[in-house]
């Protein structure tokens, strides 16, 4: 993990408010980064870093992919597969239920794979990127899962 880090936002439409207004409270730390959106949040957040650039100093970098349940969790797990994303934050709602909920699962279920750091709520994304190791050169240990796939190949 480089100092410029890419940083994946996503959020539930309940959650988006929230995830919006931590990105604000945040802008200083996230203009200095590349951040990758689903949807509707990447929208909002880019809006938001945008009125509020650092005396137009810096430009917000966020690239916007598909809505979550159109594909945009799929894009972004593929991102955190191919070593593209350094951390994600994911503000999801644990009071309803998703129609995309498998979409949701197999997103998360990469995150821990690869051992990207993940947040799930405003307190945990406060803690990642207040981390001393956030701002430095870190590298996540990758599990090996070579014999895993040899083993299945077998069968």
């Amino acid at each position: 993990m480089k100092g410029k880090k890419t940083i994946a936002l996503v959020a539930h439409d309940n959650m988006k408010p929230d995830l919006v207004e931590w990105a604000d409270w945040n802008k200083e730390l996230l203009l200095k980064h590349s951040l990758v959106c689903t949807g509707t949040t990447g929208k909002m957040v880019a809006a938001t870093l945008e009125e509020k650039q650092l005396g137009g100093k810096e430009t917000a970098d966020v690239r916007l992919l598909k809505s979550g349940p159109l594909g945009g969790d799929q894009q972004l797990g593929a991102m955190i597969a191919e070593g593209k994303i350094d951390a994600l934050i994911f503000f999801w709602d644990p009071m309803e239920a998703q129609p995309h909920d498998v979409d949701v699962k197999a997103l998360l279920r990469l995150a821990t794979l690869y051992n990207v750091p993940t947040a799930v709520n405003r307190s945990s994304a406060d803690f990642i990127i207040s981390s001393p190791l956030f701002d430095g050169d870190y590298k996540p240990v990758v599990k090996e899962y070579r014999s895993y796939v040899e083993r299945v190949l077998k069968k």
